[in-house]
């Protein structure tokens, strides 16, 4: 076996030696360098292209995922390997989308084979471009409340409500929601998720403008919205179970924030490089002490993801996300200390990012929700 991985290895640094264009090869991090994809999507340069088609082409968009849905079948030891290459040369993602992250393990798990066919393809590909449609003015916190409805008429659904906190809303090609189908059950049963595309007559959506001046956000109104029925994935008013599903997949998603990289090097790298460098002794304490920690997050997350390829890791994954989401915060807190004021300088882009974490602990679930999930249903400590 250890022979198979260093072949593998081998023929992996090998491919992307010869593939990965020198452009993309610069480790850059940030919402700059991301290429989420879609029918609507721009490349920054025909090496970003180039890279995409070449990664999709290989099926290493989606490495685990199964060849007859556009993933290359990889073993877990054969991902890690391959995300070990790609570091080490400094290759950027070919592509990221709620797609891959959220979706696409929600419907391997719970979709038709039809539904595999139809969605998971162009996901690798980076042909749609997806947002999630989850949290309501009304429900945040406590998400089965929702109240966007879908009625039933004939072979169709349609669609009434808001959403709001839709990242990336205005942008999306198509929006996986939840929609209440029976308003007399209890509000965990009577739910269900659906895709919904974004074209689609009725479906409107509004930014919403933060501190930082970005617009990540939107509000979304669906007003009479057909939708086919046979967009539904699972089983009628079941879709809390794909729901509680996805969200595991998106704890896990953002709490790898705190277990990686800030601009393509190690957070010590990154600040010794700044003007003035780690002068001050407390502040080289905190740094090595962040720097620990960083590495303990990201072992940990390695841990989970190979315990997840016999069960799933459930209500665990809030302490993945609370962990590398406050990890994510603090070091960001410890760059702005360390440049001063200097750091509040606009146009270098660390006040924005600073600003932008402050958003870690909110989405995907708030801090004190995750608390509280690990203490009831982890630890089993008394309400």
């Amino acid at each position: 076996m250890d022979d198979e991985l260093d072949n593998f290895r081998l023929e992996t640094r090998a491919w992307l030696e010869a593939n990965c264009p020198s452009e993309m090869r610069d480790g850059a991090k940030g919402e700059d360098a991301i290429c989420w994809g879609g029918r609507n999507w721009v490349f920054s340069c025909e090496a970003q292209k180039l890279w995409l088609e070449r990664m999709a082409a290989k099926g290493w968009t989606v490495p685990t995922w199964p060849q007859a849905y556009g993933g290359a079948g990889l073993t877990r030891a054969q991902d890690k390997i391959l995300t070990e290459e790609m570091q080490s040369m400094g290759a950027r993602l070919p592509l990221q989308s709620f797609g891959i992250w959220m979706l696409g393990p929600a419907l391997l798990h719970f979709g038709t084979h039809e539904q595999k066919l139809a969605y998971l393809p162009p996901i690798a590909r980076g042909e749609i471009r997806w947002c999630q449609g989850y949290s309501e003015p009304g429900a945040g916190s406590d998400l089965a409340s929702v109240q966007t409805r879908a009625d039933i008429d004939g072979d169709s659904y349609v669609v009434n409500g808001q959403k709001v906190w839709t990242s990336y809303a205005d942008k999306a090609d198509w929006i996986f929601a939840l929609v209440r189908t029976d308003r007399d059950a209890p509000k965990h049963k009577g739910i269900s998720f659906i895709l919904i595309d974004m074209t689609t007559p009725g479906v409107s959506t509004r930014p919403i403008r933060l501190i930082s001046g970005q617009s990540p956000f939107c509000e979304t109104f669906f007003d009479d919205v057909r939708t086919p029925r046979a967009q539904r994935v699972g089983e009628e008013n079941r879709g809390w179970d794909v729901a509680k599903y996805l969200l595991n997949h998106e704890r896990e998603m953002i709490s790898g924030g705190g277990g990686g990289l800030l601009g393509g090097r190690p957070l010590g790298a990154m600040l010794a490089a700044t003007e003035g460098g780690l002068t001050d002794a407390t502040l080289r304490a905190e740094a090595v002490a962040c720097e620990v920690d960083t590495l303990a997050m990201a072992l940990t997350l390695e841990r989970y993801k190979d315990q997840a390829e016999t069960t799933e890791i459930g209500d665990a994954s809030a302490m993945l996300k609370y962990a590398g989401t406050e990890l994510n915060k603090r070091r960001y807190e410890l760059m702005m200390k360390v440049r001063g004021a200097d750091a509040l300088r606009w146009d270098e882009g660390d006040a924005e990012d600073w600003l932008r974490t402050k958003a870690n602990s909110i989405e995907g679930g708030t801090s004190e929700v995750m608390l509280s999930i690990i203490s009831r249903r982890v630890l089993g400590l008394p309400g």
